[in-house]
């Protein structure tokens, strides 16, 4: 399980606007948080909270980058339903959310399957992981890691 202080996964994936996305090539510190799903409610709620504090972050130099094992077309439909500015990375295989350390099995309605829990990493221009924020609950969470982003500052 990797944590604050180590070394980031280093990782290339596809992302919405018809992008491609690589941590190596990111050239600032960096925000990624996995979700479960598109356009689910607390999803929703995370992404827009996200967007809705995306300037302040980019004053900070920091970017926004969302990722879950949906398709890029998913992505696209949810980013343009609730007005979604950050790019949203695709991670089909999940071997990304295995590298973090998110990819879990779960429990619902008696059903165990595998899928992604709600996770955010602080990762700072060099690589290294600031802050690491696991079983996320919404609300207040983008605020929280706004604070951490700017404790990045010199």
């Amino acid at each position: 399980m990797i944590d604050a202080n180590d070394k980031a996964p280093e990782f290339t994936l596809p992302a919405s606007g018809d992008q491609t996305l690589s941590l190596a090539e990111a050239g600032s510190a960096v925000v990624l948080f996995f979700y479960p799903r598109d356009d689910t409610p607390g999803c929703t709620k995370e992404a827009i909270a996200f967007t809705g504090m995306e300037a302040q972050f980019a004053a900070l130099g920091v970017k926004i980058w969302g990722i879950s094992a949906d398709s890029l077309a998913s992505h696209e439909k949810f980013a343009a339903k609730h007005g979604l500015s950050m790019p949203l990375l695709c991670d089909a295989d999940s071997a990304v959310c295995e590298a973090y350390g998110v990819w879990k099995e779960k429990n619902m309605y008696g059903k165990k399957f595998f899928g992604i829990e709600r996770a955010t990493f602080l990762i700072n221009a060099d690589g290294t992981l600031a802050q690491v924020w696991r079983k996320v609950k919404v609300p207040g969470h983008a605020e929280a890691v706004l604070e951490a982003a700017k404790a990045l500052l010199p």
